[in-house]
């Protein structure tokens, strides 16, 4: 039996690896970088605070709702369930609620939509988001099967949309700054 050069295919699996981390991180700092022209939402400076919708108000959705309400205006609430949905309209009355996310999609004020639904809706909160011309903020993960996986990625790269998938503590300075060093 002839003998395998080890050390070439961990040369080369390992270049493979690196090219992906590279081409993922470039990608992700790519989509940081793109403007927020959308057919739907409003421009705004950089100076303004940004209308953020929320889908799934409990659990990792109300953490991250407790995150963003500090930064940013929260126009729009949903959650099928009432008792929650009822409980996070009252911390953010101004905010219009409801039941469909759908129904949020025609809310023409919005600006980014934060997805924290179970996790097999993602994929598809995420593609109506996008197809109506909103920035995503999607809990991991944005998707069960490759071909979902694909479907957002196309929907993200013809809209221009910023989209980001949230992996706790993983958007820190401490990951932005190996990001920078596999990219150099």
């Amino acid at each position: 039996m002839p003998r395998r050069n080890v050390s070439s295919e961990r040369s080369r699996s390992a270049t493979n690896r690196r090219d992906f981390i590279r081409t993922i991180g470039l990608a992700t700092a790519g989509s940081a970088l793109v403007g927020c022209q959308t057919t739907v939402a409003r421009r705004i400076s950089a100076n303004e605070k940004l209308n953020i919708a929320v889908i799934g108000v409990a659990g990792r959705g109300g953490e991250n709702l407790r995150e963003v309400a500090a930064l940013e205006n929260i126009v729009a609430l949903c959650d099928v369930d009432s008792t929650r949905l009822a409980a996070a309209a009252q911390r953010f009355p101004a905010a219009k609620t409801y039941p469909d996310y759908r129904r949020l999609i025609d809310q023409r004020d919005i600006d980014a939509i934060l997805v924290a639904t179970p996790d097999h809706t993602h994929a598809v909160a995420t593609a109506a988001a996008l197809r109506s011309g909103r920035h995503v903020y999607c809990e991991k993960p944005l998707t069960h099967t490759v071909s979902e996986a694909r479907i957002i990625t196309e929907l993200a790269r013809k809209t221009k949309l910023v989209t980001q998938i949230g992996t706790q503590i993983h958007a820190g300075n401490n990951y932005r700054r190996v990001v920078e060093l596999v990219q150099s």
